[in-house]
């Protein structure tokens, strides 16, 4: 199995899914193997979120208040997070996209 994530030369999650990958995973779905809750999943995913968000107010605080932080730290930890709020708007946005398709189909 592929490394699910690795980074671009931007610094931005990437997820590689090989066919085998997806035929594994259709596979296990067909025998009732149960992945993990989406649930879980979302939750994992927004606590990682908010932690990226506090850590770069953290080091923001710390510099402003003259403690041992780089800048270069400060900034990567505030472009982080601004990248992270700019997927998690995206996410949103493409599951109200989804809704609304869902929600104009015929039953």
């Amino acid at each position: 199995m592929a490394a699910p994530l690795s980074a671009s030369p931007a610094g931005m999650p990437v997820l590689r899914v090989t066919p085998g990958d997806a035929a594994g995973a259709y596979a296990r779905t067909m025998n009732g193997a149960a992945g993990p809750d989406f649930g879980a999943v979302l939750s994992q995913a927004v606590d990682s979120a908010i932690a990226t968000s506090t850590d770069a107010e953290r080091k923001a605080a710390a510099a402003m208040q003259g403690g041992n932080v780089s800048l270069t730290d400060v900034v990567t930890s505030v472009e982080r997070a601004d990248a992270t709020l700019q997927t998690a708007a995206a996410l949103r946005d493409r599951v109200v996209q989804a809704w609304q398709t869902i929600m104009q189909m015929a039953i």
